[in-house]
This record gives structure tokens, sequence and C-alpha cells, in this order.
């Protein structure tokens, strides 16, 4: 068989090279790394020798990682730093799971590590994640870059990151997710999530409440612990924010461009990781506040004005679930709200649904594809079980149709919603990605359709 040429082929090679998804494990991953022979950020133990390497950032969490990774890199961008970030999953093109300066990465830029890591790993199978993982994180290094951002897939631990020592570890919260890989509870999870730490190192938790196992694991190697409200903190009123840490402090700061209650706990640990790294990655406060203000990262609350108005948000498990319902409750007066549903089969579907079943008017479930997925008609069967529709709380009909994908569900949101109604698109990347896949949609009801001279 000839070597693949394309980004596509090579996706598909690596498709093809394990017969598992996940395979959680260090040891293939770090041998094929360190057959390759590069490097990335300074190894623990190596510092006076590593400070002309990137500053490695790595952040952990059950949710709020794209968003900190995000704004990591929209202040450093601001400050003059040349930042390069790997995140996943994508929502439509696989070039999404790396940005460098700024800027999606090409395909062209991926092709020739791709054949790197094929040479170095000889019978080691990887698995998809794994080999993508060594790919851009070899990109990385090699990029000349002052800083590198790297966003765990999995847990922490054992997730194909951690082959890389992070100069400053973040986690930005530990809740109830991928239970069968992670453990039942969240003392369980976070200690998993505490793998990503390092001896003598920053880690900035920015969960409220963390897990002892957190707290504990960060003592017993002698990592520099930050936690929110003892090391840093925030205040603000309607109109701005601002920040203290154990050397800095930012006030009158705009909100950040990132909507969501969350993003204020994720911008602090931002500023949180910057304070403890201020002596190799300098701000000022012009930089964080520029930073803040332009930073983008689709699907994340995403909202798109249009008529109706419509809510983009991969939020895939209940506590993402419960974020969404208090931010779509913030939200400005909707007679109805509709949403799109997609998930995977593993997740805790009652849980997401117990969250957001009082606000939603209407429920348009719908398949995905992939084998993960449950079925349009599974999340439609969790949305009528008893235990739901007995609760005291629902005294409402509630519709609940199916369809064949994300897309079929909007139009179909879109033609029973009113110009003042919301359309809020949720519970997996595939189901936000689904809808974006041909572009950011622009929505005008039918009612105003049939109205407009341009609709013809």
């Amino acid at each position: 068989m000839s070597a693949p040429q394309t980004l596509a082929e090579w996706l598909a090679h690596c498709e093809r090279l394990h017969p598992v998804t996940i395979d959680m494990g260090l040891e293939r991953v770090a041998q094929v790394w360190q057959r390759m022979g590069v490097t990335l950020g300074t190894p623990c133990g190596t510092e006076d020798e590593g400070r002309d390497a990137p500053v490695v950032f790595t952040v952990a969490g059950t949710n709020g990682k794209g968003s900190t990774c995000a704004m990591i890199e929209g202040i450093l961008q601001s400050a003059g730093f040349k930042v390069g970030v790997y995140g996943s999953p994508h929502l439509v093109h696989f070039e999404e799971r790396c940005r460098l300066l700024g800027k999606l990465v090409e395909a062209s830029q991926l092709l020739p590590h791709f054949e790197a890591v094929e040479a170095a790993r000889g019978e080691t199978a990887l698995t998809y994640f794994e080999f993508t993982t060594l790919v851009i994180m070899r990109l990385l290094a090699t990029s000349g870059l002052d800083a590198v951002v790297l966003e765990v897939g999995l847990g922490g631990r054992l997730d194909a990151v951690n082959v890389v020592d992070p100069d400053c570890a973040i986690i930005t919260s530990v809740d109830l997710d991928h239970m069968e890989f992670l453990g039942p509870d969240r003392e369980s999870i976070g200690r998993e999530k505490a793998g990503i730490m390092r001896a003598g190192r920053p880690v900035v938790v920015s969960d409220p409440q963390p897990p002892a196992s957190v707290v504990a694991h960060a003592e017993e190697i002698g990592a520099d612990l930050w936690l929110f409200g003892r090391d840093y903190n925030y205040a603000g009123d309607r109109q701005q924010w601002s920040w203290a840490g154990r050397h800095k402090r930012f006030n009158g700061m705009a909100y950040p461009a990132l909507r969501g209650a969350n993003q204020l706990l994720n911008a602090s640990g931002v500023l949180a990781a910057l304070d403890a790294l201020r002596n190799r990655l300098p701000v000022s406060a012009q930089a964080v506040r520029t930073g803040l203000a332009t930073v983008e990262l689709p699907g994340r609350f995403q909202i798109i004005p249009g008529q109706p108005t419509l809510i983009l948000d991969v939020a895939h498990n209940p506590h993402a679930a419960a974020t969404l319902a208090a931010n779509l409750d913030q939200m400005g007066f909707s007679p109805r709200t509709h949403a799109v549903w997609g998930a995977m089969a593993d997740k805790d579907l009652a849980g997401m649904v117990r969250k957001l079943y009082p606000i939603i008017d209407a429920w348009y479930c719908c398949d995905l594809p992939t084998p993960r997925a449950a079925s349009a008609a599974r999340l439609a069967e969790a949305l009528q079980s008893d235990e739901l529709t007995s609760t005291s709380m629902v005294k409402r009909e509630v519709a609940v149709s199916t369809h064949a994908s994300p897309m079929d569900a909007l139009h179909a949101a879109l033609a029973a919603a009113d110009p003042a109604d919301r359309i809020v698109v949720f519970g997996s990347f595939f189901t936000v990605g689904g809808v974006l896949h041909e572009g950011l949609p622009r929505l005008n009801a039918p009612h105003l359709q049939s109205d407009s001279p341009q609709s013809a």
C-alpha cells in the first residue's frame, strides 16, 4: 500500500492503526515521542537549560478547557508573544485542532509531521488521538514559539499530551464525565486530572470546590498550588470586573468576549497562570484587556443573532448542561425555546436532560455520524421517561421529535419557531459541527421569509 499523501488519507490511516478508539496509557506514546528526537518545553529538573524553550501550559478539566486555552492564547498574543495551541476535538475540520500565531494550521503544514510520526512508531500501534496528538506536538515543537498551550483530551495522567512536562498546569473544573475511564466519583476523576502536575511547578485550580484528591496530590509532589479563593480571586458588577492574585492585580476590566457566567472563573484561572509565570511571560494590563475582549471560540455559548436567535454550545455532560441552563436563563426573554439535541450514548443523558428540561419547550433529537452516538430514538426515550415527566416542576406539554441529522433537526426547529423564539443546539461537538458544516447559519423564520422580497 502506498504511503498517504493528503491529510484525509493520513487521518484514514490513523483510524485503522488501533482496534479501539481509546487506549489509556502513556508507554506507547512516550516511546514514539522519544524516538522522534524532539522536545517541547522544559523537562523537569532542567530549568536552567530550558529558558529558550517555549513555555508550556497544559490544561485539564471536565469543562472550560477550550475557553481557558483560547484566553491564554489571546492575552499572550496581545502581549506580542508567538503562541501555538492544540485542542480537541474539532467541530468541522481537523485543522481546527491546532492554531499557530492565531491562525488555523494548514493541511500542508501537518503532512511532514504525519510522516515523521509514522517513521518513528515502527510496529507500535497508536490510536487516532495519540497519533494526531504527536503530529501536532511535533509541529508546535519545531515552530519557534514563545508559548504552547496543550488541551488534555481525556483525564490527564494518562492522556497523550502528558508526555510533555508543562511549566504550568491548569485544572479548570472537576465533575462527572468519562466515568468508565476516570472513575466513579469526583475524587477519582480529580486524581486523574491531577496527573498533569509537576513537582516544583505551578498548578492553577479554577474549580471553586476542588476534590481533596487534587489538593492532596499537589502537596504530595510539592507542586506550587494556586487555589481559587485563596491565592487569587475576582469581584465584579454589571459593568466591569477586577482580579487579584499573589503578585498582580487588574482593575476596571471589561467582561471577556466569551459569553457565560462560568467565563470569569476560567479567566481568573488564566490570570493566575500568567501571574505564576510573570517572569518568563510578562504581560501588561492592556494586553490582558485586549486579549479577553477579542477572544473567540466557536460553540461555547455562541450566540448568533437572527430571527429566531441561535445559540451553539458543545455542552455534553450534566455539569455543562447546568451551566448552559443558567446562561439561557440570564438571556433576554424569548416566548419559546427549541433545542436541537444530539449526544454520545455513553453520556449521562438523563442528567443532561434534567438540567434543561424546565426551560425547553420543544426538543428535536437527532442522529449523529459516529458509532458512539445515541440514536435520536434513544434520546427521545430519555425525554419521555416516567421519572422525568412525573417531576412536579413540569406542568406543560413538551414536544419531542426525531431527525436524521443536526441540520434536519435545525430546519424542523426553524419551521416551528416564531421570530422572537430562540433555538439552542447542544449535546456534542458533532451536534454543533453538524450545523456549522456549511458555514455559520443565518436564521430567518418562515414568517419573515414570506414577507421578504429577497426570499425568493
